[in-house]
């Protein structure tokens, strides 16, 4: 079953600074951790892609306007307090080795190298219907 982990960023839920005030020394080790993951998520089969994501000032909303051309709303979001900071999919044999796998990647370093204890959302990848249909 694959399983789409979310990393949600939330300044209203976070006990740590945004990244951009972290020490390069600080950034090297979370970076170098999400590689950590990423390899043995490879090493182990579980790993089927994972993806940091750009903040929400480089994000855009997309709606179909009239005649279903594109509408789209710009940042930067200066009121957004919550973002998609990256996902995983991974592809494991149950919901809970996607959810141990999710709280080991919640543990990644922060600030003086403490986890961030960031929350990872959890949700099934939902197969396509029966060709039937």
């Amino acid at each position: 079953m694959k399983y789409m982990l979310l990393m949600q960023f939330s300044a209203a839920n976070t006990d740590f600074p945004s990244i951009d005030t972290w020490s390069p020394e600080e950034i090297r080790a979370h970076i170098g951790f999400m590689q950590d993951v990423n390899a043995k998520l490879r090493a182990d089969g579980e790993w089927v892609d994972a993806q940091g994501l750009g903040g929400p000032q480089q994000a855009r909303v997309v709606r179909a306007g009239a005649n279903g051309a594109p509408v789209v709303t710009e940042g930067p979001f200066a009121e957004t307090k919550e973002f998609l900071a990256g996902y995983w999919i991974v592809d494991c044999e149950s919901p809970e080795r996607a959810v141990k796998i999710a709280a080991h990647i919640s543990t990644a370093p922060g600030p003086g190298g403490r986890p961030l204890n960031m929350p990872i959302e959890v949700h099934p990848v939902m197969s396509a219907p029966p060709q039937e249909m």
